[in-house]
């Protein structure tokens, strides 16, 4: 099975476009998701990351408060690392047992943070969505509602634009409209059946 690594920067658009792979009847894998199930309640990564970072992580109710994490992650590159070190090998190993139920010619695997993390060695293709750091802006803030100055932060953490686009085996341009958005994905789609054979 081909596997394509989706990525892109924060606000490009990754979650439009995996979703309209997903409504092409292509299988989807979120990393963002798998790592949200992997630090539920009661499970064994959210005890070491409390363990890691201290109880002002988590909520009343025991659950991660993901606003705490991310204040202490990104503030503190040293902390930032150790929280990588434990999600980053559960998060791998949870796509790779999600790929081997698979029964597809190729699958999307969204990892927003593909190429920082070093995850691009395990796909085949890395597919970029890219769009002009403006408009990236515009979507975070109206989407998240973040200050201009924590979204900006969130952009440096994040390898550049350019350095993405170099990796890049596919590019989807998301300043567009909505259907040459659709057109592209279809395109891939196509393109990515015919690789698989």
């Amino acid at each position: 099975m081909l596997k394509i690594g989706l990525t892109g920067g924060i606000g490009c658009g990754k979650t439009t476009v995996a979703r309209l792979f997903a409504n092409l009847g292509t299988p989807v894998i979120d990393a963002d998701e798998v790592a949200h199930q992997l630090v539920a309640v009661g499970q064994p990564a959210l005890v070491v990351i409390t363990q890691e970072f201290g109880e002002s992580i988590l909520n009343p109710d025991g659950s991660l408060n993901r606003n705490n994490l991310r204040e202490q992650v990104f503030s503190n590159p040293e902390k930032k690392q150790k929280l990588e070190a434990i999600l980053h090998p559960l998060v791998y190993k949870t796509i790779q047992s999600e790929i081997e139920k698979l029964n597809a010619p190729y699958c999307i695997i969204c990892i927003p943070l593909l190429l920082e993390t070093g995850m691009s060695r395990f796909v085949d293709r890395i597919l970029v969505v890219d769009c002009p750091v403006e408009a990236q802006i515009a979507r975070v803030k109206s989407r998240d509602n973040l200050s201009l100055q924590r979204i900006q932060s969130i952009i440096d953490s994040q390898v550049s634009r350019a350095f993405r686009k170099s990796k890049a085996d596919d590019i989807i341009d998301n300043s567009e409209t909505d259907y040459r958005l659709a057109e592209q994905v279809k395109k891939l789609h196509n393109l990515y059946h015919s690789l698989s054979l």
